[in-house]
């Protein structure tokens, strides 16, 4: 029976991935605790001794020593306790054993109780030495459950969890979900180590580079700094220790595999390998890639740095809500701002003696003193300024007469004063003549197509639809004629002035044995 004890606690112990030692302590403090609960031998300090080779147990009771015992179930005699420890002196305690007794049904499961109490401490405290010296590593995690505020996820041998503060907005935990996640910090509470992981730790991408990039494991390349929007974009600046790596080229990988499992990784987190240089207008310039960089102008006094990039590459430098330009200013520990070409220009134009306001200065100012030389001393505020009105509305058609002016002065038309006369002439003619066909034709078209003919009463006439339609077609078609002649020259006018012709009105006539409509 001893023998079938060791192996139910040998197989305990590898169950609970516990240390032998840590099983045999937990049931020797159960066994202590059932004891103390027996009727027999409450209130007596007892200790359990469990033999991990043979399996005997014993049970040891504390007791003082004295010359005369008076409580056998406390107190031991000095002869006594010499045969069980030769230095004991009256006063002192010592351990006596008793034998082993048959305990009730209460004590029994008190015993079950605190085995399992002390096995779950035992594996707390195993947890919490474990992982308290992992803080800062990356490791594998299997999402088990969503709560209200986390996300709790074993990692083999722990639970931990990701606060609503370390999780990627955009990215979606589901139950059985592989994650590769940051270990933040290990804490001891009452409820053992509490294990608090990250998905938004900068540092996660660290490791992730130097897992995936052996170059970087080694320490060939180094990692100068990361910039981070978690779930969006990252900058990652590298730089090669080694002459002839290339940083940028190790991290990507052929083909650009290496990175894009550190993408895939992130759940699509887009990532930007830039060149760190330790020339800082370099630097910049590589850190705000994808886009070209014309110069860059430092001010080491306030930490600002002033980048100009072309005019259609603005958007780009700047980024979608700036994000570019924040994370090239992580990255490089700046004030950056960033301008394009002309906006660079026009400032520059601005600060230049003698441009903008400045050169209208003077003109301004003789317009004032030849106000002030008009305006007599003695004058009133109402007439001062009904004077500033009339001075202004008479500075403003000054320079509209000046506008007009200039304007005409650039016109040249090449021709002498005498051919301009004529040519004047010439089109108030043409003018002339071209109202007097607009009104002609405006007048055939009104006599023609919108008189009606009236049926007399002496003649019985019908008119058709038909007849109708085609008199006014015919009307119109005369009419374009007529004008097209016109417009080419062909009608002849006589010495006193334009032959106006008017379509001559048409009646029609239809016989009595014609079936119609009576007009």
């Amino acid at each position: 029976m001893k023998s079938d004890f060791i192996i139910a606690v040998t197989q305990l112990a590898a169950e609970r991935n516990l240390p032998r030692e840590a099983v045999i302590s937990a049931i020797e403090a159960a066994l202590a605790s059932a004891y103390r609960k027996d009727s027999l031998i409450a209130g007596q300090e007892i200790s359990v001794s469990l033999n991990p080779v043979d399996g005997d147990v014993k049970i040891f009771i504390r007791k003082t020593v004295v010359s005369k015992v008076a409580d056998k179930e406390t107190e031991v005699s000095l002869t006594q306790a010499k045969k069980q420890k030769a230095d004991v002196a009256i006063g002192d305690e010592i351990d006596v054993e008793i034998p082993i007794q048959q305990t009730g049904r209460i004590a029994a499961q008190t015993a079950k109780q605190v085995v399992f109490q002390r096995l779950r401490e035992a594996e707390r405290e195993l947890v919490f030495e474990e992982y308290s010296d992992r803080s800062g590593d990356v490791v594998s995690a299997t999402v088990q459950r969503n709560e209200a505020s986390q996300v709790v996820v074993d990692l083999g041998r722990a639970e931990a969890v990701i606060p609503i503060i370390e999780q990627v907005t955009n990215e979606r935990y589901r139950p059985g979900q592989k994650l590769k996640v940051y270990i933040v910090e290990v804490s001891r509470t009452s409820r053992g180590a509490e294990v608090i992981v990250s998905r938004t730790h900068r540092d996660l991408l660290t490791r992730l580079f130097e897992m995936e990039v052996p170059e970087i494991g080694n320490g060939v390349v180094e990692i100068k700094g990361v910039a981070r929007e978690p779930g969006s974009r990252s900058k990652v600046a590298v730089y090669s220790r080694q002459e002839g790596v290339d940083a940028v080229g190790s991290c990507v990988g052929l083909r650009g595999i290496r990175i894009q499992n550190i993408v895939s990784e992130l759940q699509g987190e887009k990532i930007d390998v830039v060149q760190w240089s330790p020339d800082i207008q370099t630097f910049l310039a590589n850190a705000l890639s994808p886009c070209p960089v014309s110069r860059v102008d430092l001010d080491g006094d306030q930490g600002l740095a002033t980048v100009v990039v072309p005019d259609r590459q603005l958007s780009l430098a700047i980024g979608k809500d700036g994000q570019n330009a924040r994370l090239c200013a992580r990255l490089s520990g700046l004030k950056v701002n960033i301008k394009s070409v002309t906006e660079v220009e026009d400032e520059r134009v601005n600060v230049e003696p003698g441009s903008g306001d400045q050169a209208v200065a003077p003109v301004s100012e003789e317009i004032v003193q030849a106000i002030e030389e008009i305006v007599p001393e003695n004058i009133v505020a109402d007439e001062a300024e009904e004077l500033v009105a009339v001075a202004e509305e008479t500075i403003d058609t000054i320079a509209v007469d000046s506008e007009v002016a200039e304007g005409n002065q650039e016109v040249d038309t090449g021709l002498s004063i005498e051919e301009q006369l004529a040519a004047a002439e010439l089109e108030i003619d043409v003018t002339d003549e071209t109202d007097d066909e607009d009104t002609s034709e405006t007048l055939e078209m009104t006599d023609v197509v919108w008189s009606a003919p009236q049926a007399t009463p002496e003649t019985q006439t019908v008119r058709f639809a038909e007849d109708i339609l085609g008199t006014r077609a015919n009307a119109r078609a005369n009419a374009n004629n007529n004008n097209n002649n016109k417009r080419k020259g062909k009608q002849s006018r006589d010495d006193q002035g334009r032959q106006n012709r008017r379509p001559k009105r048409v009646s029609y006539e239809v016989d009595d044995d014609d079936e119609g409509f009576g007009s």
